[in-house]
């Protein structure tokens, strides 16, 4: 998504404060932005709440926006991610720290997962335990590495790769619950 003249319009009424530019910023923005914060949330409410946080930051940073480093969307959706982020280290008592150095790979059927819609799969990678859907979303949909994830999550990149495993396990089990049912 390209800066349009509409997003500078936007922009430079977000770092005046004005409230018509924050909210048509925020409706523009809404539906992707949401779709991301569903993704890495355990329901409806905590999305919401990520959502909300990260467009105060948004707002609250309107001037750090670099147009030549990012295009608008580029530069929300990070700050989604990095809300999400926080909102899961904050929630959780305590990451899990299992560290291994090869994680096994385990086979997830393709043709079982081309036969769910997107808010079933939605609604599997929910069920996962917050760390382990959180280094799956980094990984499969963000496209991060796994020293990426490591540091953005505080972990090591076995621990990264261990949650990653962890996550298709998981998934694979729920996928043939499905078929069975």
């Amino acid at each position: 998504m390209s800066n349009t003249a509409t997003d500078i319009d936007l922009i430079n009424g977000c770092i005046r404060n004005d409230r018509r530019a924050q909210e048509l910023l925020y409706k523009q923005f809404y539906d992707a932005m949401a779709l991301i914060c569903m993704r890495y949330t355990q329901n409806e409410d905590d999305a919401v709440e990520v959502l909300n946080n990260g467009f105060l930051k948004v707002f609250k940073n309107m001037r750090q926006f670099d147009k030549e480093k990012a295009g608008l969307y580029t530069w929300i959706r990070k700050i989604m991610i990095n809300t999400a982020i926080d909102f899961i280290r904050q929630n959780q008592k305590h990451l899990n720290k299992v560290e291994l150095s090869r994680a096994a790979e385990p086979y997830t059927d393709s043709e079982a997962m081309q036969k769910l819609d997107a808010e079933e799969l939605l609604a599997l990678i929910r069920k996962l335990p917050p760390s382990t859907q959180l280094v799956f979303n980094l990984y499969v949909v963000e496209g991060f590495t796994h020293k990426e994830i490591g540091a953005k999550m505080g972990i090591s990149e076995g621990t990264s790769k261990w949650h990653l495993s962890e996550a298709r396990r998981l998934l694979q089990k729920s996928l043939k619950t499905l078929q069975v049912a």
